[in-house]
């Protein structure tokens, strides 16, 4: 994708329209071609209609390009909603359910008017209090749902009293895995099987796939599960015999669309606000609600940082969008939707300029599920469902652990607790015991009670354009929006120059490390300077450059080595290619083993080098001796763990170098 030069930044403005027509129209067509099946897709996961979803997504799409200011977000039905929206649904009477299906959109609406004044009272920063690695693990949690209940749908495991593909507790349904194997109906599993592969092989081999390589996956297992679909005759009711088991194939494994051109209207529905009255319905109204929020406005941030032009959206205006566009969409039968990241990142590779894309992403999904409805009846379910599969091993890719891992173990600690307690019990009370525990981390860390929700600050002047605030106490994830009004205000409203000072914290934790990172963006984005003092007096946690930072002394190595003293030169240069930040020389003499033990004492000329360095430093300094000086040297080297005061004084000058660019 070419990107113009940084003073031609696309609007989504009426001349933006014009000029940029060609590649939002383009990217627009790639997008509708992946969100087609994924909207029908996360339409049946949830327990709704599968035309549901397409209504979610022409509503949104159409209706936020004119309110959101966000220029390249797609608006959609999300898996990440699935779980919720399905429990809704059960909660009212189950899937398959008229009655549940309009109280879920009763729901839906309600969740969506406090949408709405979440973003006139300009509370979108309240997305900021929510801890990253509790975010992390409730996605993670979500994926394992999602993965799991979409088996029984892509092995054709179909209970024939319901009609419905078996559904249960998440840790159940694991334990019934098996089962589920054993029971699949051969030939649609064979759809499901060659669907999934090809979610997962498609990204390896489209490169080499010349021209088809703009197709997405989701529409190559269209291409291919439509017509195995057809060799099976699923349109039309019948049994086959293999193994001496007798199977049925039917409609009952195809989507249920309209059966006529603008058939779509016909499926229509209003929300029973009767269900309102129930108790129950308000926990749902808050789950929609918060969840919902914080997905959309984590997707819209992530996507504010791939844009190529580097626009800002509004939050608080883009939820309005998120909650008009439900409203909306609620009152006639659609799902729930958020700002939506696959999708969204697939405009940006597709090459959108402006909003106007994801107008027409919903513009091209108008046309095909009114023009040709039937065309859709012939898309497999099993298809659907793998599709759901892959998206949810993504959302729990083994590498969200090894990364949450490598941050610190006490956020893994956070992630999992959140993970599990999610699958355990449901979303809420696993996000609440993530953030529970993530304040009990801290308090043992040594951050009085006083300053987790509110942060102690003060307030100077540098120079004529340059503020200092210090930071006491804390500076954690429940005290953070408070602090980042204090940055926005002195900063940015005030155009002015900025350092934040955290050496006299006990603790800066990793969502904090993370934010001042994004704060940092938004001055240079501004034009103004963003500086982070103190981190190097606090110790890491982790080797990862936003890891939490404790106040305490930090572990680091001293190196000693004694060589004779013509390798001094040698030896000095290599360990600064190490990337030494200093070092202590002593000549001294000395007799080693092999003079001692031949009777031949004698007192050779030596230097005694000490270092002290990071682990890393240290590694690449032992690896060295041991590789060029030791096989033909002789020379003795000893490590010892040692406490410092100031772990950044020992940091390599690359590694400074990058600490410096993620804080000014």
């Amino acid at each position: 994708m070419s990107v113009p030069s940084s003073g031609d930044v696309p609007r989504g403005n009426a001349a933006g329209f014009t000029k940029y027509l060609k590649q939002d129209l383009t990217s627009g067509l790639l997008v509708f071609l992946i969100a087609l099946p994924l909207c029908l897709g996360i339409s049946i996961a949830s327990g709704y209609p599968p035309i549901a979803g397409i209504f979610t997504a022409i509503i949104g799409s159409i209706l936020t390009t004119f309110i959101s200011n966000s220029e390249l977000t797609i608006k959609g039905p999300a898996a990440g909603l699935i779980v919720i929206v399905f429990g809704c649904i059960s909660d009212f009477g189950g899937p398959g359910n008229p009655d549940a299906y309009k109280a879920a959109l009763a729901v839906g609406v309600a969740a969506a008017v406090l949408q709405v004044l979440f973003g006139l009272f300009r509370a979108g920063i309240l997305g900021e209090f929510f801890p990253t690695a509790a975010v992390h693990g409730m996605l993670a949690a979500i994926g394992v749902i999602i993965l799991v209940k979409q088996i029984p749908f892509a092995l054709g495991v179909i209970n024939p009293e319901t009609g419905r593909a078996p559904s249960g507790p998440p840790l159940e349904m694991v334990r019934d895995i098996p089962h589920y194997v054993l029971e699949a109906n051969p030939a649609i599993a064979a759809i499901g099987i060659v669907s999934l592969l090809i979610m997962f092989l498609w990204p390896h081999l489209k490169a080499k796939a010349g021209p088809l390589k703009v197709i997405p996956a989701p529409m190559i297992v269209l291409l291919v599960s439509v017509p195995m679909g057809m060799t099976f005759d699923l349109l039309h009711q019948h049994s086959y015999e293999l193994a001496n088991h007798k199977y049925q194939l039917g409609e009952q494994y195809l989507v249920k669309m309209p059966d006529r051109v603008f058939g779509m209207f016909d499926e229509v529905t209003f929300p029973d606000f009767g269900a309102l009255t129930r108790p129950v319905a308000w926990k749902w109204v808050l789950m929609f609600f918060i969840i919902g929020s914080l997905e959309s406005l984590l997707s819209a941030k992530a996507v504010d940082l791939l844009d190529p032009w580097k626009r800002k959206t509004s939050m608080d205006r883009d939820v309005i969008a998120v909650g008009t566009a439900n409203l909306c969409a609620s009152l006639v039968g659609g799902l729930p939707m958020i700002s939506e990241i696959v999708r969204s990142r697939a405009n940006i590779d597709n090459g959108a300029r402006t909003r106007f894309a994801d107008m027409w992403h919903g513009i091209f999904l108008l046309l095909c599920v009114a023009l040709i409805p039937t065309v859709l009846h012939r898309i497999p379910l099993a298809a659907l469902a793998a599709m759901l599969v892959y998206t949810g091993y993504r959302l729990a890719h083994p590498n969200e652990f090894l990364h949450v891992y490598r941050i610190g173990k006490e956020q893994l600690a956070i992630f999992m607790t959140t993970l599990v307690v999610v699958l355990v019990e449901d979303l809420l009370i696993g996000v609440a015991a993530g953030i529970i525990l993530k304040m009990i981390i801290h308090m043992s860390n040594g951050v009085p009670l006083k300053s987790l929700f509110k942060p102690y600050l003060e307030v100077e002047e540098v120079n004529a354009d340059t503020s200092m605030i210090i930071a006491k106490q804390s500076a954690v994830f429940s005290n953070w929006i408070p602090f980042r009004r204090q940055i926005e205000q002195i900063g940015l409203v005030q155009r002015r120059n900025l350092i934040i000072d955290v050496s006299d914290t006990q603790l800066v934790d990793h969502s904090v490390m993370e934010k001042l990172e994004e704060m940092g963006r938004d001055f240079e984005q501004e034009g103004l300077k963003f500086e982070v003092r103190g981190l190097d007096s606090l110790q890491p946690l982790s080797e990862n450059v936003l890891a939490t930072r404790k106040r305490g002394m930090a572990q680091v190595r001293r190196v000693t080595v004694m060589a004779n003293q013509s390798l001094q030169y040698w030896l000095l240069d290599e360990f600064e290619k190490c990337g030494i930040t200093g070092y202590t020389i002593s000549p001294c003499t000395g007799a080693g083993r092999r003079n001692i033990t031949n009777d031949t004492v004698s007192e050779n000329e030596h230097v005694r080098i000490e270092v002290i360095a990071t682990e890393a430093v240290c590694n690449a300094i032992i690896d060295f001796l041991r590789r060029d000086i030791m096989p033909s040297h002789h020379v003795t080297a000893c490590v010892e763990a040692v406490d410092v005061v100031r772990v950044g004084d020992f940091a390599p000058a690359a590694d400074q170098e990058q600490k410096s660019d993620g804080h000014h």
